[in-house]
């Protein structure tokens, strides 16, 4: 892809030669389900528009689920020697590697038509709920649904087309890139309880008094 770039009197286009992985912490060092996304988040809309998908990861305090993450964990450094010399495979027998850059040199994907009219009917309807979302809450939502949304939605479906060195982008990949959407970036902007809450000033003094005395997730 590209990006735009108008800074300091320099306009320009560059190429953008690498995807970004990012991981943030919440600015309490905890999700508050209590509070918006955009409370959570804490980063600028212009930022958060950016990326094609935003996950919402919480740490559930479950017996069973930190007991799997520990067993992980421990494995990992205990078999540290070994699978250090597993991993010290030549390039040519890395298939994985191989397959990945098959389909990133062979295969350029472009939407069908049908799926292009499935996009652009849910990308309205997209639109219209969080406008409508946004008009019942009267709170704008952390993550605006623009254009460069709808850029990352056919981004995806291409990818996904892509990963079965097809090139048609059908309406399946459409769908499941829209589902990822929803799960992802979609649910990030419309968490939070208080979302929908309007708080009187003597709701919102008593929910400060009970912060103090219960940690966050309590």
């Amino acid at each position: 892809q590209t990006i735009s770039i108008a800074k300091a009197g320099i306009t320009t286009v560059l190429n953008s030669r690498t995807s970004v992985l990012a991981a943030a912490n919440p600015p309490s060092g905890r999700y508050d389900d209590l509070k918006t996304a955009q409370d959570n988040i804490d980063l600028q809309t212009t930022i958060l528009s950016r990326f094609d998908l935003i996950f919402i990861v919480k740490d559930a305090r479950l017996y069973s689920q930190d007991k799997l993450i520990a067993n992980h964990v421990i494995k990992l450094h205990s078999s540290a020697g070994a699978a250090s010399s597993d991993s010290r495979t030549s390039k040519e027998e890395n298939w994985l590697k191989r397959y990945l850059q098959y389909c990133r040199t062979e295969c350029y994907p472009r939407l069908s038509d049908s799926a292009a009219t499935m996009l652009l009917n849910s990308y309205v309807k997209i639109r219209q709920d969080m406008r409508q979302q946004a008009n019942e809450s009267g709170v704008a939502a952390a993550i605006p649904i623009t254009v460069r949304q709808l850029e990352a939605i056919i981004r995806l479906s291409e990818a996904l087309a892509k990963m079965r060195l097809s090139h048609v982008a059908t309406e399946e990949n459409v769908r499941e890139a829209i589902r990822l959407f929803d799960v992802s970036t979609r649910d990030a902007a419309s968490s939070g309880v208080n979302q929908h809450i309007n708080l009187t000033p003597e709701m919102a003094q008593a929910e400060t008094q009970i912060k103090r005395r219960m940690g966050i997730g309590s």
